[in-house]
């Protein structure tokens, strides 16, 4: 059985949390822009998950604009290539605008644009929970407590949130990732319900 690459669950907002399951395809050693003053962080080839959300019902702050984004890489470089099953998934239900590509390219602003702009990464899935509650934290602190992930540096891709840490490396195994969803909806069935 083929794991399902985009897993949308929750209402009809056009705002919500989302998680990115990204592969690095070697190892690589990467400054995340100013973070801790550009600081440079060893990151082993494997896979990582990042927590973000994107809690405006339009705009480039809306969930699929932010989505796409994040399948965006700057300049001349190609995108994700999720990006267009993104595209075209999110059409399929209704999230967000016709044409949710960034409208003027790509300029790196999070510490997570610095990961995604490598080609040796790639975005493999996403879970995007659709719902303007603040589910970022605990959803982050649920994977910091996992023993299947692994802090590479505290704080790295939480920003707004100084205590948590965003982007973690992710020692799962398949039936983890693909089991990923149904934990998520356990544990906030009250902000989310299935729709995919």
């Amino acid at each position: 059985m083929e794991i399902s690459r985009i897993h949308i669950v929750g209402g009809d907002a056009q705002a919500g949390t989302y998680v990115l399951r990204i592969r690095l395809k070697e190892n690589t050693t990467l400054q995340f822009g100013r973070f801790k003053k550009g600081k440079l962080i060893s990151l082993p080839a494997g896979d990582y998950t990042y927590v973000g959300s994107a809690l405006s019902e339009k705009g480039s702050t809306s969930l699929a604009r932010r989505l796409v984004r994040h399948a965006t890489r700057s300049g001349d470089k190609p995108p994700h290539i999720i990006r267009e099953d993104m595209i075209n998934r999110f059409a399929e239900c209704g999230l967000g605008p016709r044409d949710p590509l960034p409208k003027s390219g790509k300029t790196l602003f999070w510490n997570i644009d610095f990961l995604l702009n490598l080609q040796v990464a790639e975005i493999v899935s996403i879970l995007a929970i659709r719902s303007p509650e603040r589910l970022e934290h605990p959803i982050a602190v649920l994977l910091e407590r996992d023993t299947e992930t692994q802090i590479i540096e505290k704080g790295l891709g939480a920003n707004d949130a100084p205590r948590n840490t965003h982007i973690l490396r992710a020692n799962a195994d398949e039936a983890w990732w693909a089991s990923f969803a149904d934990r998520i909806q356990e544990n906030f069935s009250n902000q989310t319900s299935t729709i995919n």
